[in-house]
């Protein structure tokens, strides 16, 4: 197996992966970013877009406000 590159910042508890494009794809993959229904998800998503779907919001939380 490869090696991954992890560079940790402690100060900003940020954390960067870098991936060359066969490992990514391997990633995606475990992930199940191919299947048939994630990809028929970002096509609706695509959809949805164009005809104003959306709205912008600030935070997660945001989504769980109940609607008056």
């Amino acid at each position: 197996m490869a090696d991954v590159d992890i560079q940790v910042s402690s100060a900003k508890k940020e954390y960067v992966v870098t991936l060359d494009a066969n490992r990514f794809e391997r990633l995606a993959a475990t992930f199940g970013f191919f299947n048939p229904d994630f990809l028929k998800s970002l096509n609706q998503a695509e959809r949805d877009i164009k005809k104003g779907k959306v709205r912008e919001i600030s935070s997660l939380k945001e989504l769980r406000k109940k609607k008056v």
